[in-house]
């Protein structure tokens, strides 16, 4: 049992042999199909029991890994070892209007 400062739920899970054979694909389409006509207890409910894995993507965390290529990039342009760009360059670059 669920519960939250006004909401009460009761879950139960029940297993029925064979795992479904429908793609993630189909079954994101049918819950979004679902919510959308969903009752608003029921979608608080559904949000609740993912709350905490929405909130955590929200966050942005660079990995260690990733850390080390930025520093590295960062002293590269600091030293002058690399090349930089304005906005400007940089635009026309994206715009296929210049060459690097």
């Amino acid at each position: 049992m669920v519960k939250s400062s006004k909401w009460i739920y009761k879950c139960k899970i029940v297993t029925l042999g064979k795992p479904s054979a429908m793609t993630t694909t189909a079954i994101r389409k049918k819950l979004m199909t679902y919510i959308a006509d969903a009752d608003d207890r029921k979608v608080k409910g559904l949000y609740l029991l993912v709350e905490e894995d929405i909130d955590r993507k929200e966050q942005f965390i660079l990995s260690d890994a990733h850390l080390k290529i930025i520093e590295t990039e960062k002293n590269n342009h600091i030293k002058g070892k690399s090349k930089s760009y304005s906005w400007p360059e940089a635009k026309e670059i994206i715009r296929g209007n210049k060459k690097l």
